[in-house]
């Protein structure tokens, strides 16, 4: 079962219902929480683990031949991302513009663009208990995001087909967010009360509408704004699972890097209300 959290916009609380929902549920069943929000990862801060291991992440990316190389053209006419174009009588080649298509170099007759690989970052495993703790860090410089998405993904299916996968996504509507939540089973929506709020929303059901998720919606900091979204969701038939309420003594929580259902009666009941819902909507109602 894989579980994407999103949303349209940055701070709206991701990361504390990933964290807080995958420590939740680990209580009762094994799960593993990935944080594919690669460009800033943080919900390491918020879990304690063991490191069980740490690897290095590569893109494959053309590397020119001048010895090789008859300046055809070809690797220009096929590349769609304008990541290898030829100038008078060098081939220039992009590689932060490079989608790794192997197009230049498959089709070129001289076998003058041979794939090299490019670090753009490292994955790290941490457990602690039933919780199983993925990191991807993509490096400083790095322009794409989704490749490093996809091969954390392809991971955790690797060695985690019974688990429950918690997916913390990347915030907005871009294509980092399609690669993080394209294949979840349900992705909750997590939006606040405000017109901000509302607005960014709107985008992220279009989105997983479009891609065809089932999906909810979570409200946090609830008691603040108005009620707009709520009328929104009403009018949408878009179901609300959970209100975490807004208050003083969760920010202070959240500050410290503290997970907030151990100590937030109200918080924890929420979590109760997510867990049921998803285990219906998801797994048919076996818990």
């Amino acid at each position: 079962m894989k579980i994407a959290i999103a949303s349209g916009k940055g701070g709206t609380g991701k990361t504390t219902l990933s964290t807080n929902l995958a420590s939740f549920l680990a209580e009762t069943d094994n799960v593993v929480l990935v944080d594919l929000d690669v460009e800033e990862p943080n919900s390491g801060l918020f879990l304690k683990g063991e490191k069980i291991s740490e690897e290095e992440r590569f893109k494959m990316i053309p590397e020119w031949n001048k010895d090789a190389c008859t300046l055809c053209g070809e690797c220009q006419k096929v590349c769609n991302f304008h990541a290898v174009i030829q100038l008078g009588t060098m081939i220039l080649v992009f590689p932060e513009l490079c989608h790794s298509c192997y197009a230049c170099s498959e089709l070129c007759p001289t076998q003058a663009l041979p794939m090299k690989q490019k670090k753009i970052g490292d994955l790290s495993h941490f457990k602690t208990n039933n919780l199983d703790f993925i990191e991807s860090r993509l490096m400083i410089g790095e322009e794409q995001a989704v490749p490093l998405i996809k091969q954390t993904i392809n991971y955790v299916d690797l060695y985690f087909e019974k688990h429950i996968k918690i997916f913390d996504s990347p915030p907005g509507t871009s294509c980092p967010v399609i690669e993080a939540v394209k294949d979840a089973d349900f992705v909750i929506l997590i939006t606040e009360p405000t017109p901000f709020g509302l607005n960014d929303l709107k985008l992220a059901v279009e989105t997983v509408r479009e891609i065809g998720n089932k999906f909810g919606v979570v409200i946090n900091r609830y008691g603040i704004g108005n009620n707009d979204v709520i009328e929104y969701c009403n009018s949408e038939n878009i179901p609300i699972i959970a209100k975490i309420p807004n208050s003083r003594e969760i920010a202070e929580l959240y500050s410290k890097g503290q997970l907030l259902y151990e100590k937030i009666p109200e918080v924890a009941e929420e979590l109760k209300q997510i867990k049921t819902y998803i285990f219906n909507e998801v797994k048919g109602g076996v818990q």
